[in-house]
């Protein structure tokens, strides 16, 4: 196994935000390949956020964020299951990331499940016709409706969306690694977003 410096430890623990042991841990899992490394960890991370996944979430913070410029504003809610882990930098760094991911992709709902059901028909309908434009067969229109469908919640669902500071993963995954790194549930309950002269 190759010999893994402190340096490289700690690189990984600023690229993750993953605990000092853990970053140990999975450099050896690893031998000593950082990217490895992240993925060890990422999918440790998403394994210990989904046994979370059920507990009540009823603390939190509602978080205000105005972009520079004081053109668009930003306020999400964000719960976690305790007053103390509310308060703590690493939530707050959270809730203010998922700001500015609202204030600079504009999404248009949390999860794809709120997505408005009459802005998905109207999407639906100019998806539909841009297929039968290209004059395939019924059941291959049917996969482009559906790829294109995807891509639409990719762009507009805030936890598809990918992270804006990290594009390799999603801001799921970003949420992931919070309830990994703080022990608790997390829940992005919601967003409203300001943009000066629009209609709210």
């Amino acid at each position: 196994m190759a010999d893994i410096s402190a340096g490289v430890v700690r690189e990984l623990r600023d690229k993750t935000g993953a605990g000092m042991m853990d970053c140990k841990k999975a450099l050896a899992e690893s031998d000593g390949d950082l990217e490895k490394a992240v993925d060890y960890l990422r999918t440790k991370g998403l394994a210990g956020a989904a046994k979370k996944a059920g507990r009540a979430t009823q603390e939190g913070l509602i978080f205000a964020y105005i972009h520079s410029g004081s053109r668009v504003g930003v306020m999400v809610e964000v719960n976690c299951e305790s007053d103390f882990v509310a308060r703590t930098p690493d939530f707050v760094e959270l809730c203010k990331d998922l700001a500015m991911q609202v204030a600079a992709t504009n999404p248009v709902s949390v999860r794809r499940e709120e997505f408005d059901p009459e802005l998905l028909e109207r999407e639906l309908g100019i998806f539909r016709g841009q297929a039968a434009e290209s004059g395939k067969p019924a059941p291959i229109v049917e996969k482009m409706v559906q790829g294109r469908v995807e891509k639409l919640y990719k762009e507009r669902v805030l936890l598809e969306q990918p992270f804006v500071k990290d594009p390799d993963r999603s801001v799921e995954e970003r949420v992931k690694a919070a309830i990994a790194k703080l022990g608790e549930n997390i829940v992005v309950r919601r967003f409203v977003r300001y943009q000066l002269g629009e209609e709210a």
